[in-house]
């Protein structure tokens, strides 16, 4: 198989996460906020898959000694140093989550609750255990079991499809869907923080990253036909796992309205 036939493969897939009905539900601040406070949860697991890589395609232990393909090194490090020690819009370093936070207290959302479960996680010391001891919803806790799951059990390919297909070569479409007429929908709040990270992701993912992440996998795959199918079967089970997160929020926003009516 090759790149190009597994996008094929994924397109249905794709397309409906790009369509989702969530994002025309993203019409006052309360809802702004809403889905905010649930999407930062894979604004954070993120990281722990692009860790992950480094760790098993790179060399992150003492004595140093090369490990595997200096391409893919390259690929993983450079990714790592963009992620975690980009430029904020204060021309400070932080990682794309601490700029997520930042943009969420801007905007007025609540950051308390995953600021609780990053505490629960370092007090457990076991990440699936604090994921089930979590009052987050089913589909939340759904979509961070899969990550982690996969992080624990799955092999380099297939976290780096995952990685790819479920992350950097989805977002920059995905973030443009969410940065559709959001600042006309919100000109009374001060959106600048969270328009600079998904412009930021958009620019990254589209020109650096995702080609990057790419020529990962064709690297990790090269003519394996097994690691291929696996590909394709991690890649759909990581976008059906985004539209179970997706519908989680749409759900908690229609189950306000319902409320205030």
């Amino acid at each position: 198989m090759t790149i190009a036939q597994i996008t094929q493969a994924i397109t249905p897939a794709r397309k409906q996460l790009l369509n989702h009905a969530l994002y025309s539900k993203i019409n006052t601040p309360k809802e702004l906020n809403a889905f905010l406070q649930t999407h930062v949860y894979a604004v954070w697991d993120f990281m722990s898959l692009l860790k992950a890589l480094q760790i098993k395609l790179t060399c992150t232990q003492t004595p140093w000694v090369p490990i595997g393909n200096p391409q893919t090194r390259y690929l993983i490090n450079e990714i790592v140093l963009a992620e975690e020690t980009d430029l904020a819009p204060n021309g400070s370093r932080q990682s794309h989550f601490e700029m997520y936070l930042s943009a969420m207290q801007q905007c007025g959302a609540n950051t308390e609750p995953i600021t609780s479960f990053l505490n629960q996680v370092i007090e457990t010391q076991n990440i699936l255990v604090a994921i089930k001891q979590s009052d987050l919803p089913p589909n939340v806790k759904s979509f961070l079991n899969f990550t982690f799951t996969l992080i624990e059990q799955g092999k380099p390919h297939q976290i780096a499809a995952a990685f790819t297909f479920g992350r950097e070569d989805l977002i920059p479409s995905m973030f443009t869907e969410i940065l559709k007429n959001l600042q006309a929908k919100f000109p009374k709040v001060d959106l600048s923080e969270l328009v600079y990270y998904f412009e930021r992701h958009i620019e990254l993912d589209a020109d650096d990253h995702g080609p990057m992440a790419l020529q990962m996998v064709e690297e990790l795959c090269e003519n394996d036909s097994q690691k291929w199918a696996e590909i394709e079967e991690v890649s759909l089970q990581a976008l059906a796992q985004r539209s179970l997160l997706w519908d989680a929020i749409a759900e908690e926003i229609e189950a306000a309205k319902l409320v205030e009516v």
